[in-house]
Protein backbone atom coordinates (compact mmCIF):
# COMPACT_ATOMS: atom_id res chain seq x y z
CA UNK A 1 0.00 0.00 0.00
CA UNK A 2 1.24 3.47 -0.81
CA UNK A 3 1.98 5.53 2.26
CA UNK A 4 -0.72 8.19 2.29
CA UNK A 5 0.05 9.80 5.63
CA UNK A 6 3.43 11.29 4.66
CA UNK A 7 3.33 14.78 6.12
CA UNK A 8 -0.26 14.18 7.27
CA UNK A 9 -0.12 11.63 10.10
CA UNK A 10 -3.85 11.94 10.86
CA UNK A 11 -4.86 10.80 7.37
CA UNK A 12 -7.52 8.10 7.52
CA UNK A 13 -6.80 5.21 5.18
CA UNK A 14 -9.50 3.23 3.41
CA UNK A 15 -8.69 0.09 1.46
CA UNK A 16 -10.56 -0.46 -1.80
CA UNK A 17 -13.40 -2.97 -1.41
CA UNK A 18 -13.45 -3.70 -5.15
CA UNK A 19 -9.81 -4.78 -5.17
CA UNK A 20 -10.08 -6.56 -1.82
CA UNK A 21 -13.11 -8.51 -3.07
CA UNK A 22 -11.22 -9.57 -6.20
CA UNK A 23 -8.18 -10.61 -4.14
CA UNK A 24 -10.28 -12.66 -1.71
CA UNK A 25 -12.31 -14.35 -4.46
CA UNK A 26 -9.09 -15.18 -6.30
CA UNK A 27 -8.19 -17.44 -3.38
CA UNK A 28 -11.47 -19.39 -3.61
CA UNK A 29 -12.79 -21.89 -6.16
CA UNK A 30 -15.02 -20.47 -8.87
CA UNK A 31 -17.93 -22.66 -7.74
CA UNK A 32 -18.44 -20.67 -4.53
CA UNK A 33 -17.34 -17.23 -5.67
CA UNK A 34 -20.89 -16.02 -6.37
CA UNK A 35 -22.02 -16.74 -2.80
CA UNK A 36 -18.78 -15.45 -1.29
CA UNK A 37 -19.10 -12.23 -3.30
CA UNK A 38 -22.65 -11.73 -1.98
CA UNK A 39 -21.36 -12.24 1.56
CA UNK A 40 -18.59 -9.68 1.02
CA UNK A 41 -21.13 -7.20 -0.36
CA UNK A 42 -23.21 -7.67 2.79
CA UNK A 43 -20.16 -6.59 4.79
CA UNK A 44 -19.47 -3.28 3.08
CA UNK A 45 -23.06 -2.45 2.21
CA UNK A 46 -24.16 -2.74 5.85
CA UNK A 47 -25.86 0.41 7.18
CA UNK A 48 -23.64 0.60 10.28
CA UNK A 49 -20.10 -0.39 11.18
CA UNK A 50 -21.47 -2.74 13.82
CA UNK A 51 -23.59 -4.54 11.20
CA UNK A 52 -20.62 -4.63 8.83
CA UNK A 53 -18.39 -6.16 11.48
CA UNK A 54 -21.07 -8.74 12.26
CA UNK A 55 -21.28 -9.68 8.56
CA UNK A 56 -17.46 -9.80 8.50
CA UNK A 57 -17.49 -12.36 11.31
CA UNK A 58 -20.20 -14.40 9.56
CA UNK A 59 -18.03 -14.50 6.43
CA UNK A 60 -15.02 -15.70 8.43
CA UNK A 61 -17.06 -18.31 10.29
CA UNK A 62 -18.50 -19.58 7.01
CA UNK A 63 -15.28 -19.76 4.98
CA UNK A 64 -12.26 -19.84 7.34
CA UNK A 65 -11.95 -23.62 7.71
CA UNK A 66 -12.01 -24.39 3.98
CA UNK A 67 -10.42 -21.21 2.62
CA UNK A 68 -7.96 -19.86 5.19
CA UNK A 69 -5.93 -17.89 2.63
CA UNK A 70 -9.02 -16.01 1.45
CA UNK A 71 -10.00 -15.19 5.03
CA UNK A 72 -6.45 -14.14 5.93
CA UNK A 73 -6.47 -11.80 2.92
CA UNK A 74 -9.69 -10.21 4.14
CA UNK A 75 -8.63 -10.03 7.80
CA UNK A 76 -5.25 -8.48 6.99
CA UNK A 77 -6.74 -5.05 6.25
CA UNK A 78 -9.77 -5.19 8.52
CA UNK A 79 -9.20 -1.79 10.17
CA UNK A 80 -8.67 0.02 6.86
CA UNK A 81 -11.69 -1.63 5.24
CA UNK A 82 -14.12 -0.04 7.68
CA UNK A 83 -12.76 3.53 7.67
CA UNK A 84 -15.54 4.74 5.37
CA UNK A 85 -18.03 4.55 8.26
CA UNK A 86 -16.22 7.60 9.70
CA UNK A 87 -17.31 9.74 6.74
CA UNK A 88 -20.68 11.14 5.69
CA UNK A 89 -22.89 8.35 4.33
CA UNK A 90 -23.29 10.20 1.05
CA UNK A 91 -19.51 9.85 0.50
CA UNK A 92 -19.39 6.09 1.11
CA UNK A 93 -19.86 5.18 -2.54
CA UNK A 94 -16.79 7.24 -3.45
CA UNK A 95 -14.63 6.36 -0.44
CA UNK A 96 -15.06 2.56 -0.54
CA UNK A 97 -13.26 2.17 -3.87
CA UNK A 98 -10.29 3.59 -5.71
CA UNK A 99 -11.78 2.89 -9.15
CA UNK A 100 -12.86 6.50 -9.87
CA UNK A 101 -9.31 7.67 -9.18
CA UNK A 102 -7.78 4.89 -11.24
CA UNK A 103 -10.08 5.41 -14.21
CA UNK A 104 -9.28 9.11 -14.17
CA UNK A 105 -5.61 8.40 -14.65
CA UNK A 106 -5.99 5.41 -16.99
CA UNK A 107 -5.99 7.61 -20.08
CA UNK A 108 -2.95 9.51 -18.88
CA UNK A 109 -1.10 6.31 -18.01
CA UNK A 110 -1.99 4.80 -21.39
CA UNK A 111 -0.83 7.85 -23.34
CA UNK A 112 2.43 8.27 -21.41
CA UNK A 113 3.24 4.59 -21.99
CA UNK A 114 2.53 5.00 -25.70
CA UNK A 115 5.02 7.85 -25.99
CA UNK A 116 7.61 5.87 -23.97
CA UNK A 117 9.29 8.98 -22.64
CA UNK A 118 9.73 10.63 -26.02
CA UNK A 119 10.33 14.33 -25.74
CA UNK A 120 11.37 16.52 -22.88
CA UNK A 121 10.02 16.58 -19.35
CA UNK A 122 8.23 19.83 -20.19
CA UNK A 123 6.56 18.22 -23.23
CA UNK A 124 5.43 15.24 -21.15
CA UNK A 125 4.04 17.47 -18.40
CA UNK A 126 2.23 19.57 -21.00
CA UNK A 127 0.70 16.43 -22.51
CA UNK A 128 -0.36 15.13 -19.07
CA UNK A 129 -1.91 18.50 -18.22
CA UNK A 130 -3.84 18.60 -21.50
CA UNK A 131 -5.06 15.01 -21.06
CA UNK A 132 -6.18 15.74 -17.50
CA UNK A 133 -8.05 18.92 -18.44
CA UNK A 134 -9.77 17.06 -21.29
CA UNK A 135 -10.72 14.17 -18.99
CA UNK A 136 -11.95 16.64 -16.36
CA UNK A 137 -14.85 17.64 -18.63
CA UNK A 138 -16.30 14.13 -18.26
CA UNK A 139 -15.90 13.85 -14.49
CA UNK A 140 -18.99 13.49 -12.38
CA UNK A 141 -19.34 15.69 -9.35
CA UNK A 142 -18.87 13.88 -6.06
CA UNK A 143 -22.09 13.26 -4.21
CA UNK A 144 -22.28 15.34 -1.06
CA UNK A 145 -19.47 17.68 -2.08
CA UNK A 146 -20.90 20.27 0.32
CA UNK A 147 -19.90 17.93 3.18
CA UNK A 148 -16.20 18.02 2.27
CA UNK A 149 -15.68 21.20 4.28
CA UNK A 150 -16.94 19.43 7.41
CA UNK A 151 -14.62 16.48 6.79
CA UNK A 152 -11.64 18.81 6.29
CA UNK A 153 -12.53 20.71 9.46
CA UNK A 154 -12.49 17.50 11.48
CA UNK A 155 -16.20 17.07 12.12
CA UNK A 156 -16.70 13.59 13.55
CA UNK A 157 -18.98 11.12 11.75
CA UNK A 158 -20.17 7.75 13.01
CA UNK A 159 -21.96 5.35 10.68
CA UNK A 160 -22.28 8.17 8.18
CA UNK A 161 -24.02 10.59 10.53
CA UNK A 162 -22.52 13.71 12.08
CA UNK A 163 -21.78 13.30 15.78
CA UNK A 164 -23.03 16.29 17.74
CA UNK A 165 -20.96 17.78 20.58
CA UNK A 166 -23.12 16.36 23.38
CA UNK A 167 -22.88 12.87 21.81
CA UNK A 168 -19.06 13.11 21.75
CA UNK A 169 -19.00 13.75 25.51
CA UNK A 170 -21.43 10.94 26.36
Amino acid sequence: MVRLDFGRPKTKQQRCWVHKTANVLDKMPKSIQVNAKKAIHEIYMAPTKEDGLAAFEVFLKTYRDKYPKACACLEKDKAQLFTFYNFPAIHWQHVRTTNPIESTFATIRHRTRQTKGCGSVAATLTMVFKLATTAEKKWRKLKGCEMIEKVINGVVFKDGEEVLEKEKVA
